[in-house]
């Protein structure tokens, strides 16, 4: 692009919200017109978008809610001049969109920044590209700004090695403003952030929004994300063939407050209905097909207290439900050195809590609060500097198949199927079974989770989601005493997070299986678990408050979105972390 053209478009990137009353003023700013987009050829041809229609004003924000495989990224690439339609335009006033240009600016869900250079080199990198007719002193003022209006002034000459995601995002985001576009276009930016640092991004973006007057389209999987930042909702229906569903309006009045939303009545009224929506939608990729009859073989595994060999026969039985004190965290601490090695940091210090026999529990709070430390110390796989952990009366000294651990990536040998996968841990705990009632343990799970006809691909060759259903498959045909689920939906989309969900509470409705879930998401955290324990912010990390969740079971989120205790159990926890923040 010559700098001529640059000029012309930052030009009329900072006049655009000062046209004259004009025929052109009347022009969308971005129109797509019955675009549709395929990839492959002959029998290989996968339609991914088709006949989308999308008219949007200068000014607004739209949030596009979309699926893993629905084309959202297929969609904004399109805008973004990055492919081409098959048929169809993308027309920006008017004019085809055909290249790239600076007066659409992109944030990918990756990061994408140049590990040796400083946050200001990674964004001065676009600004020097852009601008290059400006002086250096021009160049670096502008520069500035943008790393400062993300909040990173302190952080300038910091390389990305020495930030968090939520920052590394954040450099990503002044690149793409300070290339003064017209349109930002936002491809889930924030899914793979903390929801602390999530709502602090969307709180910067908003602002940005408003005091540049930039247009935006943000693709997010995150219902309640899309009604607090965006002016109109449109489901992206999943593909193939992906279509645009209705807008939903949000009539809310802004600024908006998280807190105040939650006694909002067209905020409820919204999120049911683009929930329903989307499960709606979602039906016909249901999770749980039609599922052959596959018998679980009455046998113990060898990690239960009273397996004997000549008791095979035995179901993986319910004995001693709601058994107190079956999981006890006394006084639990951990100590980790400091970086230059001459002191030490207590992140968890005096963790407290008993557990009964078949209860499920949701630990919650912000990054760095010590959740996860907590699990691994449970899991066996991070050693307790002070305190004791105490599981069936017998305590917790190293990793064990008694426990069961779902991570956020699932730890699969790609060259191995499903099925391969989950044979090495029930090969592993019940080798009195015979060879036929390991391999129907194996497929009895597989199945349950929505695998009866992936069980023999390879998972290499899986989705996240698909890999995630065969991590919780293994888990479960483990038979733990003690199941341990770290972010395991943390990575995915709202829809198979959704689906994941029910199978997870189908499964362990079955099994009553002990189950602590660390999770980020205040109605995952709701939707699972009889305890909700909240952490307080680290170092010294422990218990702040706990919510009994006293909603009958089984559960569902249509049932959960219209219980008139679930926006009370919200507005406790969503308080107590917004309490955190502020204290932080």
């Amino acid at each position: 692009m010559t700098q001529l053209m640059i000029k012309q478009v930052v030009n009329m990137s900072t006049t655009s919200t000062t046209l004259s009353p004009s025929n052109d003023a009347f022009l969308p700013l971005l129109e797509l017109k019955a675009v549709s987009k395929s990839y492959g050829e002959g029998k290989e041809k996968a339609s991914i978008l088709n006949n989308i229609n999308l008219s949007i004003k200068q000014g607004e924000f739209i949030a596009i809610v979309g699926f893993s495989g629905s084309g959202k990224t297929t969609l904004v690439s399109t805008i973004a001049g990055l492919i081409q339609a098959d048929s169809g335009a993308v027309l920006k006033q008017g004019e085809p969109i055909t290249s790239p240009g600076p007066d659409r600016g992109v944030v990918f869900q990756n990061y994408s920044l140049m590990p040796w250079l400083t946050v200001f080199q990674n964004v001065a990198l676009a600004v020097d590209q852009i601008f290059k007719d400006w002086t250096a002193e021009q160049r670096k003022a502008h520069t500035e700004k943008y790393v400062r209006m993300v909040n990173l002034g302190n952080a300038m000459n910091k390389k990305p090695a020495e930030l968090s995601g939520g920052m590394r995002q954040r450099v990503n985001v002044a690149r793409a403003l300070a290339a003064n576009p017209d349109i930002l276009l936002l491809d889930e930016p924030l899914s793979a952030l903390d929801a602390l640092t999530r709502g602090n991004l969307q709180d910067e973006i908003l602002r940005i929004w408003e005091q540049e007057k930039k247009t935006v389209i943000l693709i997010t999987n995150d219902v309640d994300e899309a009604i607090y930042m965006a002016d109109r909702v449109i489901p992206l229906n999943p593909g193939p063939d992906a279509t645009l569903g209705p807008d939903f309006t949000i009539d809310i009045e802004r600024p908006r407050d998280r807190t105040a939303l939650n006694h909002n009545p067209k905020f409820k009224q919204y999120r049911a209905e683009i929930t329903q929506y989307l499960m709606d939608i979602g039906m016909q990729k249901n999770l749980v097909s039609d599922q052959k009859q596959i018998k679980l073989p009455d046998v113990r595994p060898n990690t239960s207290n009273d397996f004997k060999l000549d008791t095979s026969t035995l179901k993986p039985g319910k004995n001693d439900l709601g058994k107190p004190r079956y999981l006890e965290f006394s006084q639990l601490s951990k100590v980790y050195p400091t970086p230059d090695g001459n002191s030490t940091v207590k992140v968890v210090d005096g963790f407290d809590l008993k557990m009964k026999k078949g209860e499920f529990i949701s630990i919650i709070g912000h990054s760095g609060c010590g959740k996860s430390t907590v699990l691994s110390m449970t899991a066996g796989l991070n050693s307790i500097s002070e305190g004791v952990i105490i599981l069936d009366n017998k305590e917790i000294a190293a990793a064990g198949p008694d426990r069961g651990v779902v991570f956020q990536a699932p730890s699969l040998f790609p060259w191995l199927t499903a099925f391969e996968n989950v044979m090495l841990g029930v090969d592993k705990v019940y080798p009195h079974a015979s060879q036929s009632e390991r391999e129907d343990i194996v497929e009895y799970y597989l199945t349950r989770v929505g695998l009866v006809d992936s069980m023999f691909k390879k998972a290499a060759d899986m989705s996240n989601g698909m890999r995630q259903r065969v991590g919780i498959a293994r888990a479960f045909a483990l038979s733990p005493k003690l199941l341990l689920l770290d972010e395991p939906f943390g990575m995915l989309d709202s829809l198979t997070r959704w689906e994941l969900q029910d199978v997870l509470m189908e499964v362990w409705d079955r099994t009553q299986v002990t189950a602590i879930v660390v999770t980020h998401d205040v109605d995952e955290a709701i939707l699972l678990a009889d305890r909700v324990v909240m952490m307080t912010n680290g170092p010294h990390a422990t218990i702040g408050k706990i919510e009994e969740i006293d909603l009958p079971r089984p559960r569902s989120r249509q049932a959960l979105l219209t219980h008139p205790d679930y926006y009370r159990y919200r507005e406790s926890i969503l308080s107590f972390l917004t309490e955190c923040d502020h204290t932080h």
